[in-house]
């Protein structure tokens, strides 16, 4: 990729707290997107478990590993992620999607489970700086798609935008065995979602995207695909499309991980 190409943009489906710690084929491609992209500047990261009233872009110089999870192995609550923050670039992201009413979080929250899950495999050294934005939860899924429309400029700062979710993320109906077979519902929305995501026909995801039984299952509440949405507004039109994972785990979690960039 020339260096003067914006950073990629990526949304990653992070599924269960414990792939921090797997070794499998997910972890394994994870690994190596991060050795294939160009080091960023840093990485601002919209989690589904940052949900809030307005939003806001973590400040602090030294982000806290949040372990936000109960029930899983005292192994995954010894992990932290020591990644640094940046004042500098949360000044940069305020002002550039100065229209979205960005505010700085200074000492609430850290890095989450849907950062540092993900990002410990692809910069298993922490040596980039890492920034949150939260999900404003009273905002419809339109203007989560404007905000990330207004954080595109970013990626020509060297800034590399992730979405961490899941298209597919039904708790409730959720089969805990690893061999479980998708449910018909999941495979379907899951490739619903994909054939629009590969011809860049992103309205259909932001407006009325409950318009299907399979797409009610998938999504009984938003805050897991709402990452989707920042992603997609941050794509330009000159990027082309990539899967980087896909695959259904536990009956009813799509994995689905994909990346907008220069060829």
């Amino acid at each position: 990729m020339p260096a003067s190409a914006p950073m990629p943009v990526l949304f990653l489906g992070h599924g269960s707290p414990m792939n921090a710690l797997a070794d499998n084929a997910y972890t394994h491609r994870l690994r190596a997107l991060g050795q294939r992209l160009p080091k960023p500047r840093g990485i601002l990261c919209i989690s589904a478990h940052w949900v809030t009233d307005g939003t806001f872009v973590t400040r602090m110089a030294k982000p806290k590993t949040i372990h936000d999870f109960s029930g899983f192995p005292p192994e995954l609550f010894a992990v932290q992620y020591p990644a640094p923050g940046s004042p500098e670039i949360a000044d940069l992201i305020c002002a550039t999607a100065s229209d979205a009413a960005i505010q700085a979080d200074e000492k609430t929250w850290g890095l989450d489970h849907g950062t540092w899950s993900v990002l410990r495999h692809m910069y298993p050294d922490a040596d980039v700086p890492v920034l949150q934005l939260s999900i404003d939860g009273t905002r419809p899924d339109q203007d989560h798609f404007k905000i990330g429309q207004a954080l595109k400029p970013l990626r020509d700062q060297g800034i590399l935008i992730v979405g961490s979710g899941n298209i597919v993320h039904n708790l409730r109906l959720i089969d805990w065995n690893a061999a479980a077979p998708a449910f018909p519902w999941a495979i379907e929305f899951d490739a619903w979602v994909a054939a629009r995501l590969a011809n860049k026909d992103f309205k259909p995801l932001y407006h009325k995207v409950l318009h299907s039984d399979a797409a009610r299952l998938s999504i009984p509440t938003p805050e897991h695909y709402r990452p989707l949405l920042y992603t997609l507004g941050a794509v330009d039109a000159e990027d082309t499309f990539s899967v980087e994972y896909e695959g259904i785990e536990h009956a009813s979690i799509s994995m689905r991980c994909i990346r907008y960039g220069r060829a």
